[in-house]
């Protein structure tokens, strides 16, 4: 029964999302929050081309409760910021480190063609970052906001 439970919690405060995609608890002032967003916004997305991302300010009182759900959830007992979740996977802070378990965290549940587009999609980013960006503009709507 509790299993249920939190899964119907993640659903809530996430929205039944694929795999694949992102939640990003973010504080703006947050200098590690700008360094997680600018490597989902500028490499992620691209790459990942069904990936879905939400981002959730914590600083705005509305948003503050799903943010204690998703600390619950993730087992954290502190509420620093970014908190990533991706699936069933949680990270708490940002590195550029972090970047390989990230795309492993995406990666859990793809299917093969869909790690296989990711894959082409990173060689081509990989010859020409800035032309792959250009083609794929329609990539930024990827991320929205969570309105209070």
């Amino acid at each position: 029964m509790k299993k249920i439970l939190f899964a119907l919690m993640g659903l809530v405060f996430v929205g039944g999302v694929n795999a694949a995609d992102i939640t990003v608890f973010y504080s703006p002032t947050c200098p590690h929050c700008h360094h997680a967003r600018d490597f989902i916004s500028s490499t992620l997305i691209y790459e990942y081309g069904d990936l879905k991302v939400s981002e959730i300010n914590v600083t705005n009182a509305d948003n503050r409760q799903a943010f204690v759900d998703a600390l619950f959830k993730c087992g954290y007992q502190r509420g620093g910021v970014p908190v990533l979740v991706i699936g069933e996977k949680c990270f708490q802070g940002y590195a550029d480190s972090m970047q390989n378990d990230l795309r492993i965290a995406i990666e859990a549940d793809l299917t093969a063609e869909q790690k296989t587009a990711a894959a082409n999609n990173k060689a081509e980013m990989a010859k020409d970052k800035d032309a792959f960006v250009a083609a794929h503009a329609d990539r930024k709507n990827a991320i929205s906001e969570k309105e209070p």
